[in-house]
């Protein structure tokens, strides 16, 4: 797809989402606020386009001494999370600070999700694969493909998918299955 299309469809929904989620953002970072010690957004040091470190915000949904390592990998990840981190996490809610990346442009809306800087495996098959050239992305065809219960080469095989078949029906396509994904609680573990 030509980036300026899908720049221009980021910028389009973005910007207004963001608009619209502010209240609900404020809010969120009360909740937060009141129930754990620190700050209200987590920065993640994250691998975007052409394997380029960015910091990229979330709301914190873990506790301020949990192992800076993927969820997946924690033992008991329950037990780092923060009273209202769960909740957080199931709704994807956790998310919402992300569309300012959008804006900026070091994500987009779709995309493969951006590898954690420690996550050398996906990132090594991701820029095997020439994965590692698109913009990373809020969501993607892995993540509306099972998501947190995908195996890394099967999440890249999707990403690779995603970089051959990628046009603006896609990317609604996505969009609108990761509405009814969210809704649904599927494919999240943690």
């Amino acid at each position: 797809m030509r980036q300026t299309v899908k720049r221009a469809l980021d910028l389009l929904i973005a910007g207004p989402a963001l608009l619209l989620a502010l209240p609900l953002m404020a809010v969120l970072a009360i909740l937060i606020k009141l129930t754990s010690p620190g700050p209200v957004f987590y920065w993640s040091r994250r691998i975007g386009r052409h394997n380029c470190n960015f910091q990229m915000p979330k709301f914190r949904s873990m506790r301020m001494d949990a192992p800076q390592v993927a969820t997946h990998l924690l033992a008991q990840p329950e037990h780092w999370l923060t009273p209202c981190g769960a909740f957080l996490r199931r709704s994807s809610l956790d998310e919402l600070p992300q569309l300012w990346c959008v804006i900026t442009g070091s994500m987009s809306l779709v995309g493969p999700r951006p590898a954690l800087f420690n996550q050398q495996d996906l990132i090594a098959l991701r820029t095997r694969d020439g994965v590692h050239e698109l913009q990373p992305g809020i969501t993607g065809w892995a993540q509306v493909n099972g998501r947190d219960d995908l195996p890394i080469p099967v999440k890249v095989a999707f990403d690779r998918e995603y970089r051959e078949r990628q046009s603006l029906g896609m990317d609604l396509y996505i969009l609108a299955l990761t509405c009814v994904r969210v809704l649904g609680q599927r494919g999240i573990r943690h």
